[in-house]
């Protein structure tokens, strides 16, 4: 039970978080999105924008910025496994493909290291289109900041 002060499940570290346990949201990616993601980081590359030149490469139409499909790993982590309070220590992305406009994309986390001391876990990231393809693989170390832990860390 969280926050109760008991100890947590064995293994689970004070997260109470278990090594295979996976969280998934899912977004369609949208213009408006390419649009907004733009007007945040800058990133107006034609690739984005410019159908006629986005048909000149591999891709042969536009594609979304990589930030929007890594976006998607910081919601999972923020919101839902490990959840609020936590934030990344690192990443390594790897993208295999592009997302288009149109796409729906299916973002996984699962727990693959818990540390029994602290509120760190590490943890392994995918997303796919609605066809299944691998969009990016990741891996990640989190670190969990709340009330309850900070003040059991405060109380030792």
């Amino acid at each position: 039970m969280r926050g109760s002060g008991a100890p947590p499940p064995e293994g689970a570290g004070p997260l109470g978080l278990r090594v295979g346990q996976v969280a998934e949201r899912a977004k369609t990616v949208t213009d408006a999105d390419l649009r907004l993601y733009a007007e945040l980081t800058g990133d107006y590359n034609p690739l984005h924008f410019d159908e006629a030149f986005a048909a000149g490469t591999r891709f042969r139409r536009r594609v979304a910025q990589g930030g929007i499909a890594a976006g998607l790993l910081n919601a999972l982590v923020a919101m839902d496994l490990p959840g609020p309070g936590t934030v990344f220590m690192s990443q390594s992305l790897t993208y295999h493909r592009p997302a288009y406009v149109g796409d729906t994309l299916r973002a996984r986390v699962e727990v693959v290291e818990v540390k029994p001391d602290k509120p760190v876990c590490r943890l392994r990231f995918s997303v796919r289109n609605q066809a299944g393809d691998v969009i990016l693989e990741a891996d990640a170390w989190t670190y969990t900041l709340r009330p309850d832990l900070e003040r059991q860390r405060r109380a030792t």
